[in-house]
């Protein structure tokens, strides 16, 4: 089953970890690769420099930054493949981000991603 872990909090707990947060991270997608769990995942850039997109009554309407005005944003991604939804939690549960910041641990449906 796959998953996909959204890690999330807001900029000033990222900025406050600092490069020692950052290498225990990459020490954790190292041994979730290792186990075969992890398929892939990266950091995001700043809420700043996202774009909202909508589409009303077919006009394109941008948005400079996140829609949702809340303190916490995503920072980041991964997409784990474990046997079951117990051993996803224990792997995210390993996440150092989890100290600082939020996981949240949604199933993605049906089987593995097709080519467009």
């Amino acid at each position: 089953m796959r998953y996909l872990l959204l890690l999330c909090g807001d900029e000033s707990a990222a900025a406050a970890a600092g490069p020692e947060m950052a290498r225990r991270c990459h020490a954790w997608a190292a041994e979730a690769e290792r186990r075969g769990v992890r398929q892939g995942g990266t950091g995001l850039h700043p809420p700043a420099e996202a774009k909202t997109i909508r589409v009303r009554d077919g006009e394109v309407l941008l948005t400079d930054g996140p829609f949702a005005e809340t303190k916490e944003q995503v920072g980041g991604y991964t997409i784990l493949e474990c046997a079951d939804r117990s051993t996803a939690l224990e792997v995210a549960s390993r996440h150092p981000w989890a100290e600082v910041g939020t996981l949240e641990l949604r199933e993605i449906p049906g089987g593995p991603p097709t080519a467009s």
